[in-house]
């Protein structure tokens, strides 16, 4: 059977209009820091660097060129949540900053600025090919190879050529450049000079450039969002406002330099907890958290510690110690506060029409209702909310830390804490949020500066290492700032309460020396409080939340010495100031862990080692990358133990150590280098 062929012809087919400008050669992929594409900023601290990183390549073999370009925003409001889905809108204006990027390897660039202000910046990466250089690359191998070059002579003095007319700004660079195409088209010149390799780049043809298609942020925030140490008391223990004034030269001498204080509002009367968390009895304070009574609500200050204008003699008073004081922002009321009456709205309701109070089943905390952020009157009660953080921005304060920000909807805080920065760029948010790693991390994104984490219940050694490991990864650390307490109002785990004075000391040695930013809940901490309120709780017998504590702040026992030689290593350190540089090294024991940060430059390097049994001397090899901490494998080099001040000499990568959790279950060493003088004396750096 035959088959007919159909000879007609094809019509023309109707191409799709090509949409993109085919010139533009240039891809550019896989930017970081850049979090969600572009979705979120990255974080950084005034006075560090921005290291972008990108994927910059192209087809063929020509050679290529980028620049890393930046600016910083001006002080605008932060749009609405709902505006801001996707990636930030590109800014106008031609204030750009350029920094030239290095090529690494597989087509990976690098380059980096500063950031010098408070505030957001955006830097975007634009790359070219790179014509002059090609040629400048190909005719090197012409002319090794004995080739005849007049040809690519006269196409490169026209590359100059074109070059001096885009030196329209310079005339002394246009003529300049002029005069060296001559001399390449006369065969004067078969091997450019640095000089007209860098004219060339300062005037480079970037007509068929690619700019990445985002501009990037990154938030500049103070440099204690980076580096601080925190110290949490509550003022009712103490007395009043003026009687916290007076430890404030005790608390700055240990070496802290943020206060903060638990909620210092009024206190609820209906449903009011008592010690150990049952009904009170009459006469007892009630826990700080059940804001709101006849006497005010989140804006006033409990009668018993003072005035506002105490509050803000004490706020004045730390600062002229060095200490900032943060303040709890608890978005939650009691049932006595004034909004329960005056906007019942912003409140769920059951349905016997009484306000629904906060529970987390079978528990039940009668004495605080959350406010309902699902309420058709959401818009009036995030503008009540903002206006309470800016009341206390208003009285000198600029760190928040915030109770339980993980039960409020995410976007209530991108809108809320951009709009406090829009004011006061410097203010500092520490998110309380003991919850999912992805929620925690979400938060960070939205702008909360450091955060709670799970440091308290990562006990062994490997439990710290496969954390910590985590928390240094990109993307996580360029938006998650971690803060680390080994002990809360709310959490006495069962290390401390079991590992007596060997466990407080090892998890201080760890929380200063782990993280950049660490804090304390004193002085329950320093001497060492670890009575629980039942066996499998993590309550605190005779909790503070529920009643005044009398401490005996003059105890002989204290490890308030300890405390103050760790924090003064580390403000003497610049390497435990960040939480970038750190590794882990192997102890080939267990129970001993170890791990080093350094500077960039490997200037100051320090090892910290610890026990982490609190019952048994361990002992082990701690084995050590010594060139990639700046150490000559050859040369013997000072381990100086910096909490006692022994000295040791060590050499080469394996070394020995010894801990006796019953001495001090850690050890914390800086590493000096031996080096030869001018004089050929040798001395340790």
């Amino acid at each position: 059977m035959r088959r007919r062929v159909d000879r007609t012809p094809a019509a023309p087919s109707k191409a799709t209009p090509i949409a993109v400008d085919g010139r533009r050669r240039v891809v550019i992929e896989a930017v970081m820091p850049e979090i969600d594409a572009g979705r979120f900023p990255a974080k950084r601290a005034l006075g560090e660097t921005v290291t972008v990183e990108a994927d910059v390549f192209a087809d063929g073999h020509d050679s290529l060129a980028a620049v890393l370009k930046y600016k910083l925003l001006p002080t605008t409001g932060v749009p609405a949540p709902q505006a801001r889905e996707g990636a930030p809108k590109a800014t106008e204006g031609p204030n750009w900053i350029e920094t030239p990027m290095t090529p690494l390897v597989n087509d990976r660039w690098r380059g980096e600025f500063p950031v010098t202000d408070l505030g957001r910046y955006v830097f975007t990466v634009e790359g070219w090919v790179d014509h002059y250089e090609t040629w400048s690359r190909q005719l090197a191998k012409r002319v090794q190879a004995g080739q005849d070059v007049t040809i690519e002579l006269e196409a490169g003095a026209r590359m100059v050529e074109e070059a001096a007319a885009r030196a329209d700004g310079s005339a002394a660079d246009a003529a300049r450049l002029k005069t060296l195409s001559k001399s390449l088209r006369a065969g004067g010149a078969t091997k450019p000079d640095g000089e007209l390799t860098a004219l060339m780049r300062r005037y480079a043809d970037r007509t068929f450039a690619t700019t990445y298609a985002r501009e990037v942020e990154v938030v500049v925030e103070p440099v204690k969002a980076r580096f601080s140490t925190w110290y949490e008391l509550f003022p009712r223990s103490v007395g009043t406002f003026k009687d916290v004034e007076r430890l404030l030269p005790d608390i700055a001498r240990m070496g802290f330099d943020v206060l903060y204080l638990p909620p210092i509002h009024p206190i609820g009367k209906s449903h009011r907890k008592g010690a150990n968390n049952k009904p009170a009895a009459p006469g007892e304070p009630g826990s700080p958290w059940a804001i709101g009574s006849q006497e005010g609500g989140h804006k006033a200050v409990h009668p018993d510690l003072g005035t506002l204008e105490d509050f803000r003699h004490l706020v004045q008073a730390a600062a002229g110690q060095g200490l900032d004081v943060a303040l709890d922002i608890a978005f939650q009321c009691s049932p006595d506060h004034p909004y329960t009456r005056e906007h019942p709205e912003w409140f769920r309701h059951r349905p016997d029409g009484s306000i629904q109070y906060a529970e987390n089943p079978p528990k039940k905390y009668e004495d605080i209702y959350p406010f309902d952020f699902e309420t058709e009157h959401w818009k009036e009660l995030w503008q009540e909310l903002l206006s309470i953080v800016l009341f206390w921005a208003e009285q000198g304060v600029r760190i928040f830390r915030v109770d339980n920000p993980h039960t409020k909807p995410f976007a209530f805080w991108e809108w809320l804490i951009g709009e406090l920065k829009r004011t006061h760029p410097d203010s500092i948010l520490l998110a309380e949020a003991f919850t999912r790693p992805k929620v925690m991390y979400r938060l960070a994104k939205a702008g909360f500066s450091q955060s709670y984490t799970y440091f308290a219940w990562r006990n062994t050694a490997y439990e710290l290492y496969q954390y910590f490991t985590e928390l240094a990864q990109p993307p996580v650390r360029e938006f998650f700032r971690p803060n680390l307490w080994p002990n809360t109002p709310d959490i006495l785990t069962e290390y401390l309460q079991s590992g007596g004075r060997p466990a407080f000391q090892a998890r201080l040695i760890l929380a200063a020396t782990l993280g950049a930013s660490y804090g304390i809940y004193g002085p329950a901490f320093e001497l060492m409080e670890g009575r629980a309120r039942e066996q499998g709780s993590e309550e605190y017998l005779d909790s503070e939340k529920y009643q005044v504590r009398a401490w005996k702040w003059d105890d002989p026992n204290s490890l308030r010495e300890l405390i103050t030689i760790v924090n003064r290593i580390r403000r003497e350190n610049p390497a435990l100031q960040t939480d970038r540089g750190l590794r882990f090294h192997p102890t080939e024991n267990d129970q001993l862990l170890a791990y080093s940060k350094s500077t960039p430059d490997n200037a100051n390097v320090v090892l910290t080692v610890v026990n982490v049994d609190p019952h048994h001397v361990q002992r082990g090899m701690v084995n050590l990358p010594l060139e990639e901490l700046g150490i000559e494998r050859d040369r013997p080099f000072q381990a100086h133990e910096l909490i006692s001040g022994a000295r040791y000499l060590w050499n080469g990568p394996r070394n020995f150590v010894e801990i006796n959790p019953h001495s001090l279950p850690g050890q914390v060493f800086r590493f000096r280098r031996r080096v030869r003088s001018e004089h050929d004396f040798e001395y340790f750096l």
